[in-house]
């Protein structure tokens, strides 16, 4: 795609939809600290922000199915009835029913996931199984059709295998197809590669152009500006100042940039490698901000070195947070 197209994308004064992947955080006895919980998903409600839950920000790879279960029930006691939010159907660390049929599994583990979710009012969004690697198009899309029939609204994940080894980045024909199922309104694009979004962008303006894509690449948060929405682990570092940078954007205030500048600096630290250890950097950011009790992320996930508190302390500081930081420790 040549750099005048890029430019000739740009989606000026667009109203953005924001989701933000919800951190689980944990008290010092290695318990959910579940009113942090529930306190961080209403004021990300509150900010403007959708809350999506069970995602990776969250541990749904370390989570049992009970645990899967008190995060879904957690989260709409948090947020009140009618209130939409979105919630990960993982597969990946549960077994089939022992009959062979490997796509009969695929299917039926999807929607038990999905009817969980569904039933406390939730829209599933579907993480990528290893069982489907190495599928043709057609087969992928004959399952996930088979997946998504009969729910109201249902989300894909293009997860990039940088992240979970589950995950693979789909070929043209591959998302073509997936546009192609009704259920299926959207799609989240974790490739971090900003070329392959905007082919993804291109492809559904002209096959499906009310269908959603959410973009996770969290080292490039102004896809917003080229027609992406966003799902993202960062939204839940700052949801307050992700939903203002949203608001600045959609009425054509400079002071976008202002805003989009530093939130990237701080998904610039925060993503660097190894990816996955972002969440125990969402930990210590949200703890200095004085929003959960620990920085301490769920045991089995990568942690940051001992200094990670004092770079992130730079990056609360250019967004405005630091005063939250200072009344924590001083008790004003």
């Amino acid at each position: 795609m040549k750099i005048d197209s890029l430019i000739e994308r740009r989606k000026l004064r667009r109203k953005v939809q924001g989701i933000g992947a919800a951190l689980l955080p944990y008290e010092s006895d290695g318990r959910v600290a579940v009113d942090a919980f529930q306190r961080h998903l209403a004021a990300t409600h509150r900010s403007g922000l959708m809350n999506a839950v069970n995602m990776d920000t969250g541990y749904v790879n370390y989570l049992s199915d009970a645990e899967k279960q008190d995060v879904l029930r957690w989260t709409r006691e948090a947020l009140g009835a009618g209130v939409p939010f979105v919630a990960g159907a993982y597969i990946e660390n549960q077994s089939g029913d022992g009959t062979g049929d490997a796509a009969g599994d695929v299917v039926a583990l999807y929607r038990r996931e999905m009817e969980r979710i569904a039933a406390l009012g939730g829209f599933p969004i579907l993480f990528q199984t290893a069982r489907l690697h190495g599928k043709s198009a057609k087969e992928k899309a004959a399952a996930y059709r088979a997946i998504c029939r009969g729910f109201p609204r249902v989300l894909a994940f293009e997860l990039g295998p940088m992240f979970a080894p589950n995950g693979e980045i789909f070929d043209e024909e591959t998302v073509r197809r997936l546009m192609d199922i009704p259920e299926l309104v959207g799609m989240k694009h974790s490739s971090l590669d900003r070329m392959v979004e905007l082919e993804r962008l291109s492809l559904r303006d002209a096959h499906r152009p009310e269908f959603q894509i959410y973009t996770g690449n969290d080292l490039g948060i102004n896809m917003i500006e080229y027609g992406s929405d966003y799902l993202l682990g960062l939204a839940t570092f700052a949801p307050e100042k992700f939903a203002e940078r949203d608001r600045l954007w959609e009425t054509g205030d400079p002071g976008y940039y202002v805003v989009c500048d530093a939130l990237q600096y701080l998904g610039n630290v925060a993503f660097r490698d190894p990816v996955p250890a972002y969440k125990h950097s969402a930990a210590v950011f949200l703890h200095l901000t004085g929003r959960i009790p620990t920085d301490l992320p769920h045991p089995q996930n990568p942690k940051r070195p001992t200094w990670e508190r004092e770079i992130l302390q730079d990056c609360a500081r250019r967004l405005g947070l630091a005063e939250a930081e200072k009344r924590q420790h001083t008790g004003h």
